[in-house]
């Protein structure tokens, strides 16, 4: 029989500032206010958008979401979120010194009570198949079973976008369902498709 749940928490972004998730092309921290210019040049390009339902931004309105991210450092109760972006080590940033930030991981808790996280990612266009977003997501699983405590990790995505899928299957989540039409993006109804996890099939 499983453990009764029992998140670690609270857990603030702090920790992760003192001592970031390194793999082996990534370093993974909060995100700043100083990552607008590089979160920028992938928010803005439509093959984002296509799998993500955000709207067109100009530059001073993703300066002003990056602002809002970055203001999630604490994760307590439920629906509690923290973004990381991931660095790539030795790829120079567009506006600031530092490595630059190609990717972005999110971590979020959808209950407390039940232990139970969602995560999601996106990795800028220009810098996909190259294995980062496994790599990424790989470290951001283990951070949510072995540090944050949880029982269950899930994503949910557009059953369309293939390789956000295919990424879920190698780390071993197995498709829950497909809810149809469950959003309205860019005039049309999407589907969302769950893949989920558990610990036991983590640490397996």
């Amino acid at each position: 029989m499983d453990d009764a749940p029992a998140m670690r928490l609270p857990y603030a972004a702090e920790q992760l500032e003192a001592q970031p998730i390194l793999t082996e092309r990534l370093r993974l921290r909060p995100i700043t206010l100083d990552d607008s210019d590089d979160v920028w040049d992938y928010q803005r390009r439509d093959e984002v958008r296509t799998y993500i339902p955000w709207p067109r931004r100009t530059r001073e309105e993703g300066h002003e979401h990056t602002v809002w991210r970055a203001g999630m450092r604490l994760l307590a109760t439920d629906d509690d979120a923290m973004l990381l972006v991931a660095e790539l080590v030795g790829e120079p940033s567009l506006g600031r010194e530092g490595d630059r930030v190609v990717a972005e991981f999110m971590t979020r808790v959808t209950s407390v009570a039940h232990a139970q996280v969602e995560i999601g990612w996106l990795v800028h266009p220009e810098f996909q198949r190259r294995g980062l977003a496994a790599e990424g997501t790989a470290a951001v699983l283990r951070h949510a079973f072995e540090t944050l405590g949880a029982h269950r990790v899930h994503a949910v995505l557009d059953p369309r976008n293939l390789a956000s899928a295919a990424i879920c299957r190698r780390m071993g989540m197995r498709h829950e369902g497909t809810e149809r039409e469950r959003e309205f993006h860019d005039g049309a109804w999407d589907d969302l498709a769950t893949f989920g996890i558990l610990r036991r099939e983590w640490d397996g």
